[in-house]
């Protein structure tokens, strides 16, 4: 069977490469028993590929059992993945088949495969390795022969670090990888869907079909489509059901689309700013220093190349004054000591000779991160009265990590 009449038979809709390479992939493993995982984003119809591999194999007159291990409670999974024995838990009135052992000869589809729990996943394991499982409360091992079929929308590589996946079942059901494409990377798709599924809402609901101008067109592709193939098909039912109008301009479908706020970038997190509060605590005030060492820097530059006796009008005092108050808060704030005297409108005497020039600042620095980080939290408490969401906003920390320093630092009384 060619990939032309793959999508017919299961209603594929979209010629984009990505998703084309998808099911070619599906087409060529399908005769064998090698374990596929199928990943890709939510909603993107990851269902369809082990639909497509058990069709197109010679176990498609087997049993074909999709099962969603989130959907699972983890104290009953094994029961219903691999059966149980009379008396085996509280409940269990008699012995049940799982669906391993229904499945034998066919197909079992593991949707969400991530959310199994720890225990399960070394059962999984077994089964994968050795075609063998035990019932829960026996002990008895099972023969099955199983092909099987995993997906899942999470980042393997970081549910293995962070322990939530084991690594050897990830390269067992990964013996064939299969990516499913989001929405947005198949624009030449879009309009294509929308169509498909503006027409059956018309058949379903018995209404003409809707359609979209040439500006609704085009904000239609250019939307990033979070939900991806789900989204656009609950929009195009709410078009469907909701609008009297049959032809759709792109002020109607902005309304239909929420608005997506563009995601910048983060340093750290609500959990990742309990380990580093401290060190963005200093980050934030360096970089303001040497923001404000630079334009002093400029500023001392300019003066020497005049001469060797400079005087200062009232408005360079000024700035000389403004950018020292600055520079000596923050360095105060990391516990630097400078002169304590300002700068006052007065000649200042400088030697003819640049070799002769130095510059002598008397430096004294704590290394310690937590004296610093104290005076820190102190001084944000003190500018905003003790209001800590304020202090928490202006130090660049969560509310939590504040209140947890308070604690630390024995602040209450601020």
């Amino acid at each position: 069977m060619n990939l032309q009449q793959v999508k017919q038979r299961f209603g594929i809709i979209g010629n984009s490469p990505l998703l084309n390479r998808a099911l070619e992939v599906a087409i060529q493993v399908a005769p064998t028993d090698i374990s596929v995982l199928v990943t890709g984003e939510s909603g993107t119809g990851k269902e369809i590929i082990p639909q497509v591999i058990h069709n197109l194999s010679s176990r498609k007159h087997g049993e074909y059992i999709a099962v969603n291990c989130g959907a699972i409670p983890e104290g009953t999974i094994d029961s219903e993945l691999f059966g149980h024995e009379k008396g085996s838990f509280t409940g269990a009135s008699g012995s049940r088949q799982g669906y391993f052992e229904v499945a034998n000869g066919g197909t079992i589809f593991l949707d969400e495969v991530a959310e199994l729990p720890m225990q399960t996943q070394v059962r999984l394991l077994r089964v994968l390795e050795t075609g063998e499982f035990i019932r829960v409360g026996s002990s008895k091992a099972i023969k099955t022969n199983v092909r099987v079929v995993a997906a899942t929308n999470e980042n393997m590589q970081r549910a293995i670090t962070s322990g939530k996946f084991r690594e050897d079942l990830f390269y067992r059901l990964s013996t064939v990888p299969i990516q499913l494409p989001a929405l947005r990377n198949r624009q030449e798709d879009i309009h294509l869907i929308f169509r498909k599924f503006a027409h059956d809402f018309a058949e379903k609901y018995r209404m003409p079909a809707i359609k979209l101008n040439d500006d609704a067109v085009q904000l239609l592709v250019n939307y990033p489509w979070p939900g991806n193939i789900r989204q656009l098909k609950n929009l195009v039912e709410q078009l469907s059901v909701i609008e009297t109008a049959r032809d759709i301009d792109g002020f109607i479908l902005s309304s239909y689309l929420p608005q997506i706020t563009e995601k910048l970038p983060q340093v750290i997190g609500e959990n990742s700013q309990e380990n580093f509060s401290e060190r963005e605590l200093m980050y934030k005030v360096l970089f303001d220093m040497k923001k404000d060492l630079n334009e002093l820097k400029k500023l001392v530059v300019e003066i020497l190349q005049q001469g060797s006796a400079v005087s200062l009008t009232s408005d360079q005092s000024a700035v000389v004054n403004r950018i020292y108050q600055e520079v000596n808060e923050n360095v105060k704030n990391t516990g630097l000591l400078l002169p304590s005297a300002p700068i006052k409108e007065s000649n200042f005497n400088f030697p003819n000779s640049t070799e002769q020039f130095e510059t002598h600042v008397e430096v004294e620095e704590s290394l310690s991160l937590e004296d610093r980080e104290k005076e820190l939290i102190s001084k944000a408490l003190e500018k905003h009265r003790g209001k800590r969401k304020y202090a928490a906003s202006e130090l660049g920390i969560s509310e939590r990590t504040l209140y947890r320093k308070i604690k630390e630092y024995k602040l209450m009384d601020l």
